[in-house]
C-alpha cells in the first residue's frame, strides 16, 4: 500500500527544492484568460457528471473531393454533389443551402450564421429560409470568428450565449434544437478542452431558462490564429493537437483547415483530413462522450470558464443584448483590447510560436496597431506581425 501524501507534504517538498517559502508566486503562470491556474490540483469542489454530446461518435469532416465517397462519411460541401448516400453534409454557403438537392438518406447541417457583425443585425429572412429546410440543424452560431479575431475563452462563450438569446427572442426557444455552434480550437490544449465543456454547460443552462434540457451541437475546426506561412509543417503539428483537444472534449464534428495557408494542394487537403483519421482510428478518442472528465485541472478550468462566461453574458444582456453591444462598438473594443494584448505577448516572446518568434526568431515587420481595427471584428493571425 502506498502511503497517503497530503498537499502540505507536496508543498514542503517543493519549498525545499526551490529554497523559497512562497512557492506559488514562482509556480503560478500568468495568462490572458482572466482565470486562476494553480500549479497543483488534488481535488475539485463540485465534480461534474459526464457532459454528453449529440453524435454518438465525433463526425470526421472533409472537404469533398472525387473518389472520397467510399472512405469519408461527413463532407463540408462548397458545391452541390449528387449521388451521395448515407452521409452527413455540412453546408457553409448560403447559395448552396438554397439550391442543394437534398437526399433523404443523408443528414444535413447548416454552418450558416445569420448575424452580420458589420451591420449589427440578423438576416431574419435568411433564418426563416434555413429553418424551412429539412435539415438536422438549420442555423449556425459562429464563434470561430471571435477566436480567430483574438477573443479570449470567456468572451467566446459569452458571445455564443448572447447570440443564442437573440435568436430565441425572435424565433422562440425551439430554435435551440436547430442550432450548430461552430468554434475554432487553438493550441492551448487543456484550456480548449475546458472551453468546449464550458460551452456545453453554459448553453445547457441557457436552455433550462426556457424549460428545455438541450445539449448543444458543437462543430469544432482548427484555428487560423496560431498558424504561419513559414514552416508550414508546424501548422500540421498544431492542428493535430487542436483536433485531439476537440475530440477529447466531446465535439460532435471536427474539421481541419488546410495546414498550407498559401497554395494549398489536393495532397495538403488530404493530409489535413487524414490527421482526423489517425487520431480516431489509432487512439479512438472520437468515440468517448467526455474523456477529459475526472481531470481536476480540466474540471476546475471548465467551471471557471462556465461561471465567468455566464456572468459576462448577463452583463451583455443588462446593456441591451448582443446586437446593441455590437452597435455601440463595445464588443468590437473588447475583442480588440484582448487581441492586441495577445499580439504584444507574441512580440515580447511570452507566447512562443516555433518558426515565428522562436527557432528562428523573425523580425517584426508590422505593429499591433497596423494589424487590428477597433471597429471591425476580423480574423488576424499572430504570425502576420512577422510575415
Amino acid at each position: 500500500m502506498f502511503q497517503k501524501v497530503s498537499l502540505q507534504d507536496w508543498e514542503n517538498l517543493v519549498k525545499k527544492q526551490l529554497k523559497v517559502e512562497d512557492i506559488y508566486s514562482i509556480l503560478t503562470k500568468e495568462n490572458l484568460e482572466e482565470i486562476t491556474v494553480k500549479p497543483y490540483y488534488d481535488n475539485v469542489a463540485k465534480p461534474l457528471k459526464n457532459l454528453p454530446k449529440v453524435e454518438e461518435s465525433t463526425q470526421l469532416v472533409a472537404k469533398y473531393y472525387d473518389g472520397a465517397e467510399e472512405n469519408v462519411y461527413a463532407f463540408l460541401l462548397e458545391n452541390n454533389v449528387e449521388n451521395l448516400v448515407d452521409k452527413s453534409i455540412y453546408v457553409a454557403n448560403k447559395d448552396l443551402a438554397e439550391h442543394i438537392a437534398s437526399n433523404e438518406s443523408n443528414k444535413y447541417y447548416s454552418l450558416i450564421d445569420v448575424f452580420s457583425e458589420n451591420s449589427a443585425s440578423i438576416n431574419e429572412q435568411l433564418a426563416k429560409e434555413l429553418l424551412a429546410k429539412n435539415f438536422e440543424r438549420n442555423i449556425c452560431v459562429d464563434v470561430a470568428l471571435y477566436q480567430n479575431a483574438g477573443a479570449n475563452f470567456i468572451q467566446q462563450i459569452a458571445f455564443a450565449l448572447a447570440k443564442t438569446k437573440e435568436l430565441t427572442e425572435i424565433f422562440g426557444a425551439e430554435i435551440l434544437k436547430k442550432l450548430v455552434f461552430r468554434i475554432a480550437v487553438g493550441s492551448n490544449f487543456f484550456f480548449e478542452m475546458a472551453k468546449i465543456r464550458a460551452l456545453k454547460l453554459a448553453v445547457n443552462q441557457l436552455s433550462k431558462e426556457f424549460g428545455i434540457d438541450e445539449v448543444p451541437y458543437i462543430f469544432a475546426e482548427t484555428s487560423f490564429r496560431n498558424k504561419a506561412k513559414n514552416d508550414e509543417e508546424n501548422n500540421l503539428i498544431r492542428s493535430t493537437l487542436e483536433l485531439a483537444s476537440a475530440m477529447i472534449a466531446g465535439s460532435d464534428a471536427v474539421f481541419s483547415n488546410d495546414y498550407k495557408l498559401e497554395n494549398p494542394t489536393s495532397l495538403s487537403e488530404e493530409i489535413s483530413f487524414k490527421q482526423q483519421i489517425v487520431l480516431a482510428y489509432e487512439s479512438i478518442i472520437n468515440v468517448f462522450e467526455d474523456a477529459s472528465n475526472g481531470s481536476y485541472y480540466v474540471e476546475d478550468l471548465t467551471q471557471q470558464f462556465a461561471a465567468k462566461s455566464w456572468q459576462k453574458f448577463l452583463e451583455i444582456e443588462e446593456t441591451g443584448g448582443f446586437l446593441e453591444n455590437l452597435k455601440s462598438g463595445k464588443i468590437q473594443k473588447e475583442i480588440y483590447d484582448r487581441a492586441v494584448a495577445e499580439q504584444n505577448w507574441v512580440a515580447e516572446g511570452k507566447i512562443k510560436l516555433i518558426g515565428v518568434n522562436l527557432y528562428p526568431k523573425l523580425v517584426a515587420k508590422k505593429s499591433a496597431s497596423e494589424l487590428y481595427d477597433i471597429s471591425i471584428i476580423k480574423s488576424v493571425r499572430l504570425a502576420e506581425m512577422f510575415e
